[in-house]
């Protein structure tokens, strides 16, 4: 590796120190959790105690902090479209509907746990009689059972913001009364008035008599935090109010519920939910999970700790009960793992349709090279298999689309991003004019959001799953267990199912780490793949994925480090890299690389970055709400996905963006919340994409967001040339071999362990 030499620019942008990381749960969120904030953080922050930034933060469709959307037609709002967002959800919430069907028509659950004891059989009594409708015992419930509510409807992983969804009577945008109601609870209550929009949408009809009944429902509402509904429910319940109240125990169970889905949690286990329970101020906490569960906000589970460990026999002492963990989650996480154990028991026992005889496939198998051959073979046998490796295994998957067509199969690629859409399209074209014969269109590869929402892909059947034989999933780390369960259940039986991707980078936004899960379990076929990333880039990022931060021998300047000793220097230099030093030194012009930094807050975040950036990139006076033409963005349509593009002009229609090569109108009401300046972005808005140059910044408050995972991923992400902007010491190494990926608590491990093993 090699040093840069010291700048030559002239000017060093102004910065801010980074604030405090806000309090959070024993579970708390990572440290780029894409898509964490969101909506109401701005304005829950000025009703007090809003969370403060920190160069660790990652909220998703984050809001610019650059102002409305000026200069724009007030008239566009009358006619907004549905947008790409509300599309996809509605898509989803057909397909959750279908899936919710379908598992009403399976049977019953098994009966289980006769031999717990204690707690354990009390709560494990408790969900039955609640999933039954009788009244909990007496033992757990000592108060009578309130009328109950309907539990929360499995939309996304984290509630949805008015902002999120479209004007003028749109799929799912509340009513203009229902709206002024609650804007009349939230003013009586002290709370800003501008989140009357959000509230209307997320407790949907009757928000306002919801509200006066029980203000900490306010809790439901992206941003607001505990201490903040405390202050409304005050202010609405006056001497009533007290940190004993049942409805606040309910409320801030289900919000650190919440809090650890943003973490990646799709369950929190009993010890760790009472004591989270407790920091927040609730009294008795066995009694708010209680009342949680009774209320049917949230699910009680019982797992074996060794769930490989035999049944105790009926004449075995209550000493020999098999140890369990107990666990609570919300109800969206437990249909969506329990509806991806399902699906996957499905593909894995179905028999693959006739798609050609065995000699077929091992003709195409033989002519392919390496564990490139193993992957086709292990399609050809079973409706499941997981393909492992770096970027350069990508050819391996092409390998097995080319060969599957071949054969005749409607054959479909789909990746986390429109970049690996498009680069992975590149290489399937590259491998269509080597290969000999005839074979279907190459290009036959889609995002996972365009394939569930129908705007990609092949479509559906007529019993509504993908009209395809054979799926290959790219960047399969990066799956949370809604999407999962959603691509599962839409393969038809017959189907081949490939989940491939880089196990070392980065987990899913949103809950779940599906894909760790899978290789765990070891329920089918596993291809690792024997290709090596090339050059000095690929030996440097194989050995962060072991531990191991190597001195790389990089005669090209492959790789550079740059030194620095405070904040304010690392934007300077960071801007110097990318305005002159790559251009000049490596021949990366500036549209053409990107910075990476931890988070969006602190002294060296995405906004202080971007800032700078603009200033000597392309300087205006950012009249459409910060942007103006020609503008690198960020566009988050929905949770957890980002769009790299850049802007085009802005009208009465909004703002229009062009993202890889598409054309996309964000509605003027949508821009602040998201859309974000792009020339710096977070590892995990970066995942999924690769750039020729890329610009790695770590700051010296950065030192304790870092980890291996977060380090593989984002220099993983520079195809010719690195740049580090090294201001973290000893921590850099130190995060390579000492901090892996925090850990996820999940209930799939345990569902999957009923399936049979098969050796791969």
């Amino acid at each position: 590796m090699s040093t840069e030499p010291e700048p030559t620019e002239e000017t060093e942008p102004g910065t801010r120190g980074a604030a405090p990381e806000p309090e959070g749960t024993k579970e708390a969120p990572e440290q780029e959790a894409d898509g964490a904030g969101g909506g109401a953080a701005g304005t829950a922050e000025s009703a007090g105690g809003g969370a403060a930034e920190s160069v660790s933060e990652e909220p998703g469709p984050d809001a610019v902090e650059d102002g409305d959307l000026a200069g724009v037609d007030a008239d566009g709002a009358e006619k907004a479209r549905l947008s790409e967002a509300e599309a996809e959800l509605a898509a989803q919430r057909i397909e959750r509907e279908r899936i919710a069907r379908r598992k009403a028509e399976k049977q019953g659950p098994v009966a289980s746990g006769a031999k717990l004891s204690g707690k354990a059989a009390d709560l494990l009594a408790a969900v039955r009689a609640v999933e039954s409708g009788a009244k909990p015992v007496a033992a757990v419930f000592s108060e009578p059972e309130p009328p109950r509510r309907p539990a929360q409807e499995p939309v996304r992983p984290r509630p949805v913001s008015a902002q999120a969804l479209g004007a003028g009577g749109s799929v799912g945008a509340p009513a203009p009364g229902a709206v002024e109601a609650v804007r009349r609870v939230l003013a009586e209550g002290g709370a800003p008035e501008a989140l009357a929009a959000q509230v209307a949408a997320v407790l949907g009809e009757g928000a306002d008599d919801q509200l006066r009944a029980d203000p900490w429902q306010l809790l439901r509402v992206t941003g607001v935090r505990p201490e903040q509904a405390d202050g409304f429910a005050r202010a609405l319940l006056g001497a009533e109010c007290a940190p004993d109240d049942e409805r606040r125990g309910r409320a801030v169970t289900v919000w650190l519920l919440e809090q650890a889905a943003l973490a990646g949690h799709t369950v929190l286990e009993m010890p760790a939910l009472v004591t989270a329970l407790a920091q927040r101020g609730v009294p008795d906490a066995d009694a708010a999970v209680q009342s949680t569960i009774a209320e049917a906000e949230a699910l009680v589970f019982q797992d074996a700790l060794d769930p490989a460990a035999p049944e105790p026999a009926e004449d075995d002492e209550e000493e020999a009960e098999r140890p369990v963990r107990i666990l609570v989650g919300l109800e969206r996480y437990a249909l969506a793992e329990e509806s991806l154990a399902d699906g996957l028991a499905r593909l894995i026992n179905s028999v693959p349709k006739e798609d050609g005889s065995a000699a077929d496939w091992e003709r195409a198998a033989g002519s392919a090279e390496g564990s490139a051959a193993e992957l086709i073979r292990a399609a050809a046998a079973g409706g499941l298999v997981l393909h492992t490796g770096g970027e350069a295994s990508l050819t391996e998957p092409a390998a097995l689309l080319m060969a599957a067509r071949g054969l005749g199969l409607r054959a479909w690629a789909a990746t986390h991003s429109p970049l690996g859409r498009d680069r992975f399209g590149a290489l399937l074209d590259e491998a269509a004019t080597h290969a000999p014969g005839p074979h279907a269109p190459a290009r036959q590869v889609a995002t996972v959001a365009g394939l569930l929402s129908g705007t990609e892909g092949p479509g559906r059947d007529a019993d509504g799953a993908f009209d395809l034989d054979l799926l290959v999933v790219l960047d399969a780390p990066q799956l949370d267990v809604e999407t999962a369960a959603l691509l599962v259940e839409s393969l038809p039986d017959g189907a081949r199912l490939v989940l491939g991707g880089d196990p070392a980078v980065l987990w899913s936004a949103g809950p779940g780490r599906v894909f760790a899960d899978l290789l765990a379990a070891r329920i089918c076929p596993q291809v690792a793949s024997r290709r090596p990333d090339p050059g000095p880039l690929g030996e440097l990022v194989s050995g962060i994925g072991i531990g191991e931060l190597n001195q790389v021998e990089a005669p090209g300047k492959e790789v550079v480090i740059v030194p620095v000793r405070d904040a304010g220097e690392a934007v300077h230099r960071t801007v110097q890299l990318v305005a002159d030093s790559v251009p000049r030194a490596i021949g990366v012009p500036a549209e053409e690389t990107q910075v990476i930094t931890p988070g969006h807050g602190g002294a060296v975040g995405t906004r202080v970055l971007n800032a700078a950036l603009k200033e000597r990139l392309n300087p205006g006076p950012g009249r459409f709400g910060g942007f103006d033409p020609g503008d690198r963005v960020a566009y988050s349509p929905a949770p957890g996905r980002t769009l790299p593009g850049q802007v085009v002009k802005a009208d009465a229609d909004g703002l229009h963006l062009t993202c890889s090569g598409e054309p996309v109108v964000v509605p003027k009401e949508r821009v602040e919340q998201s859309v974000r300046h792009g020339w710096a972005l977070t590892a995990h808005q970066a995942v999924g994409g690769r750039w020729p140059a890329a610009v790695v910044v770590l700051p010296g408050d950065a030192a304790q967001a870092l980890s291996r995972p977060w380090v593989y991923t984002a220099f993983g992400r520079a195809e010719r040339h690195l740049s580090v902007v090294h201001g973290v010491e000893q921590a850099l190494p130190r995060a390579v071999a000492e901090i892996p990926a925090k850990p996820r608590t999940t209930r799939l491990p345990v569902l999957l362990g009923a399936q049979t093993p098969t050796s791969g």
